[in-house]
């Protein structure tokens, strides 16, 4: 086993590592095909964290013990989650599902979850979801990993992660709801659907249609300029915006009746991206209009798809900034709003056309890319995944790796009882940028709670 030197993390003790199957064999000598999408995230990973309180009472190790036995009962629904990747006679991956298994870690951490959560920051929020790289024998190597990590004085995280290749944050949020739903109720309202294919209504080669292009430019783009990773140290800052601080953002990011005539409210989205994009640009010392950004959004919806569909559906595009100045949040979400509404139904299949012509195309390492990249989750519903009565996630953390070298956005819901608008905005940059952010004058105008930043302890 290969864990993390215990060196700055002495609380978290690793147990053991373990591989998990479903209650249920698979039918022999199936297999599940990627589409052009999930193709495209191959370079790619997604993180997630759920924190937990714990009944009181119960012994360190008894919530564990149960969840490993729930876990292959849900995974029965899932069998290309335990499968493995293979390249097909196209020299494209498909996934064998031969039920080899998810790989398990089980840890145990001093303290209780609360007192964890007013040090934690990016470093040690990692060491709660276990990751390993791909091996050279792609046949071993396990494409999800779950770690369940208790707390000795009350509290529970659930890591989960798996390659992006397989799955989006949307299909990695439904796969921990199937699980938390199988463990409270003992089956699975909504199981997930799979395709062997994105649906595209018109046909291919369609004579009298003229592609869409700027969206296919973008991936164009990506592909032919894409920057290694690098060692950069980032850090993530999450922050917590209350109703009435998101619809304070909305009113400051809303257009002035002498400019459109009717004031245009944006959404939480748009109203939150335009400002972090703003105070991005100016913490990253930009002086003539704003640092490029990429947005990235589910398209489920736009596609038809239903909410149970199972595959990557977040589709990125370009948003230029350098037509107006940092402290023009309006024009930004405005900005950001207009590249939305032209992202329909037809150019997304001419982008997935685009992908599906070429493999080498697929490949596009989109964590690479010279953009600041901005997710819109607020779809997801994390906080409904209640694995014991009354007991609901306390917080959520995603984290898309690799970071963009420009550094990452991901807005997302917050608990419930924070109300309707209320968002939860996740920032990674350099460090040092961090900490300019952190003492941004129109940041801090609004006051939101930090609920991870730097750890001082």
């Amino acid at each position: 086993m290969h864990f993390p030197k215990n060196s700055s993390m002495a609380e978290i003790s690793y147990i053991c590592k373990r591989t998990v199957v479903s209650t249920k064999p698979v039918q022999p000598g199936k297999t599940h095909p990627l589409s052009a999408l999930d193709r495209a995230m191959d370079h790619n990973r997604v993180r997630i964290v759920y924190y937990y309180r714990t009944p009181p009472g119960r012994e360190v190790g008894e919530v564990t013990k149960r969840l490993r036995e729930t876990i292959s009962e849900m995974l029965t629904s899932f069998p290309m989650v335990t499968g493995r990747l293979q390249r097909n006679e196209e020299g494209q991956w498909v996934v064998k599902c031969n039920d080899a298994g998810v790989r398990m870690v089980e840890a145990r951490a001093k303290g209780s979850v609360g007192e964890w959560l007013k040090s934690v920051d990016r470093e040690k929020e990692l060491k709660l979801v276990h990751w390993e790289d791909m091996f050279h024998k792609i046949y071993f190597w396990s494409t999800f990993y779950v770690q369940l990590t208790e707390f000795e004085e009350g509290g529970l995280a659930i890591g989960f992660s798996c390659t992006h290749l397989l799955a989006d944050p949307i299909c990695a949020t439904m796969i921990i709801k199937a699980w938390a739903d199988t463990s409270l109720l003992g089956e699975m309202p909504n199981p997930p659907l799979f395709h062997s294919s994105l649906p595209l209504i018109r046909p291919v080669n369609s004579i009298n249609h003229n592609p869409y292009t700027h969206l296919i430019n973008h991936y164009k783009s990506s592909l032919d300029n894409s920057t290694p990773v690098t060692n950069t140290k980032y850090t993530t800052i999450a922050l917590l915006f209350t109703n009435p601080m998101v619809q304070a953002c909305m009113e400051m990011a809303r257009t002035h009746p002498e400019a459109h005539g009717t004031p245009i409210f944006p959404s939480p989205f748009e109203a939150l991206a335009g400002l972090f994009w703003t105070c991005i640009s100016n913490v990253k010392g930009w002086r003539e209009g704003l640092i490029n950004m990429s947005i990235c959004l589910d398209m489920r919806k736009v596609l038809g798809l239903d909410e149970g569909f199972f595959g990557n559906c977040m589709v990125y595009n370009a948003v230029r900034g350098g037509d107006f100045n940092r402290h023009e949040i309006s024009k930004a979400a405005m900005a950001i709003r207009g590249v939305m509404e032209k992202m329909d139904s037809e150019e997304i299949m001419d982008l997935i056309q685009w992908l599906e012509c070429d493999s080498n195309r697929s490949s596009v390492l989109m964590g690479g890319c010279e953009h600041l990249i901005c997710t819109n989750l607020e779809d997801v519903e994390p906080y409904s995944a209640k694995f014991e009565e009354g007991y609901a996630p306390v917080r959520v953390s995603y984290h898309i790796e690799p970071v963009s070298t420009k550094g990452q956005v991901l807005i997302l819901p917050a608990p419930p009882e924070e109300g309707p608008l209320s968002r939860v905005v996740m920032v990674t940059l350099p460090e040092n940028e961090a900490v300019k952010l952190c003492k941004d004058v129109r940041v801090l105008s609004f006051s939101p709670t930090i609920l991870m930043g730097f750890n001082k302890n």
